[in-house]
């Protein structure tokens, strides 16, 4: 479904949209560029103390290309992770995990030093000629990323580190799948030094500008998600500036992953087009919204972690946790691989360490009544509830059916109906 999607976005009215887009990416990148040289410094600190910046200045990019020896062309995925560790989303990251930190990572869900961090971020390849030592040039679709200096070189125990990050080394689990039959035989550790970003239809802002759009001094509280936002993804983030934990002021970042997840999913830049005009549908001044390239590993409670620290280099305070976050289901027989509040439960736990505190999502459930309210105020009050499945959804869109306003925005109907019907 998702390589239908992605050649159907290739439309005349996906083109036209793209090009508006280009030109709303020029201004936002000009609008960024004002607010990140003001950013202002009371916001919480990243992980580790200080935010990474590894993009070399622009007058030593072409020694620093030229010292390659040797070439990796990066999958989508790779691309996702060379672009954080540029830009500092992984912080204190400055490159590739060796083969002690991955180890490290993989059984105790730690650096080598202590730090805590959810899962390992590794490069793969299968060139056996890459020697430690060398430099190699990461590339991407033709666009020089960085230059990695090899310190290690390792084959990882990859059934270990689908056991231990992802529960299960079952083949059923889009990770184990991933990381099994996706990844090349090595993994090449080491420090990373960018030459540029990948080019992208849509923005990634980096750390430092988001953080140069929040307010200073006020909690910032995370939504993340990967899927078109409806209109109960909008009740919970929005509610959840009410938390008895947040203060006042606070604004919610919208941050959406818009790097590949799993392969029924609605392509990234779909699900950018949805956000965009969502955006300028609600124009809520307490919501900010950022994309993320990040690829998502559907990793259960180790990928919450992952998740937060990412969030908290971004500047972000708390981060909403909902039910079965990351989670998977078995590709066979349908059952899933996580408990439905593992990731809440695991991420409370670490929060106090990470410095950030989590806001679990409310059960929220749509009323003839009294329209949106919690599910334990729907059932002690005996409101009547609606509901439409996923399922149901995705036929009706197909179909040209009407979609209740309750359920969806009118501007992200139709958005995807435009791109799965052109």
């Amino acid at each position: 479904m998702a390589q239908q999607l992605a050649t159907r976005v290739r439309t005349t009215s996906a083109q036209a949209r793209s090009r508006g887009i280009v030109r709303k990416t020029k201004q936002f990148a000009r609008n960024v560029k004002v607010m990140a040289s003001a950013a202002p410094s009371a916001l919480t600190p990243p992980h580790g103390g200080k935010l990474v910046d590894l993009m070399v200045a622009e007058d030593k990019k072409e020694a620093v290309r030229a010292s390659a020896t040797k070439t990796v062309a990066l999958s989508d995925r790779n691309a996702c992770d060379v672009e954080l560790l540029v830009v500092g989303g992984f912080s204190p990251l400055e490159g590739f995990l060796n083969e002690e930190d991955y180890n490290s990572v993989v059984e105790t869900m730690r650096l080598t030093n202590g730090t805590i961090l959810g899962l390992p971020v590794v490069l793969d390849t299968d060139d056996e000629s890459i020697e430690v030592g060398d430099k190699v040039l990461l590339s991407y679709e033709g666009q020089d990323l960085a230059v990695l200096t090899v310190d290690s070189k390792y084959k990882p125990n990859k059934p270990l580190e689908a056991l231990k990050c992802y529960g299960t080394s079952s083949l059923e689990h889009p990770g184990v799948q991933m990381i099994s039959m996706e990844r090349g035989k090595y993994y090449i550790g080491g420090k990373v030094e960018g030459l540029g970003l990948p080019k992208r239809v849509f923005p990634c802002a980096t750390p430092k500008e988001v953080r140069a759009m929040l307010p200073e001094g006020k909690d910032v509280v995370a939504f993340q998600c990967r899927n078109p936002i409806h209109r109960a993804h909008y009740e919970l983030f929005t509610r959840a500036l009410g938390a008895e934990n947040v203060g006042e002021g606070a604004v919610c970042l919208v941050h959406p992953t818009c790097g590949p997840t799993q392969d029924d999913d609605i392509p990234g830049i779909v699900r950018y087009h949805t956000y965009e005009v969502l955006k300028e549908e609600v124009d809520n001044p307490q919501v900010r919204w950022a994309y993320l390239p990040y690829s998502m590993h559907m990793a259960g409670p180790r990928e919450a972690i992952q998740h937060m620290i990412i969030r908290k280099n971004y500047g972000c305070t708390h981060f909403i946790i909902g039910r079965d976050m990351a989670g998977s289901k078995s590709c066979l027989s349908g059952e899933d691989f996580y408990g439905a509040y593992d990731a809440q439960d695991f991420a409370k736990e670490h929060a106090p360490e990470l410095g950030m505190q989590t806001v679990p999502s409310l059960n929220i459930a749509y009323t003839k009544e009294k329209g949106y309210v919690t599910a334990d105020v729907a059932k002690a009050e005996n409101l009547t509830t609606l509901s439409l499945s996923g399922t149901k959804f995705r036929k009706m869109l197909r179909s040209g059916e009407e979609i209740p306003d309750w359920f969806a925005f009118k501007s992200v109907v139709k958005v995807l109906r435009e791109e799965t019907t052109n």
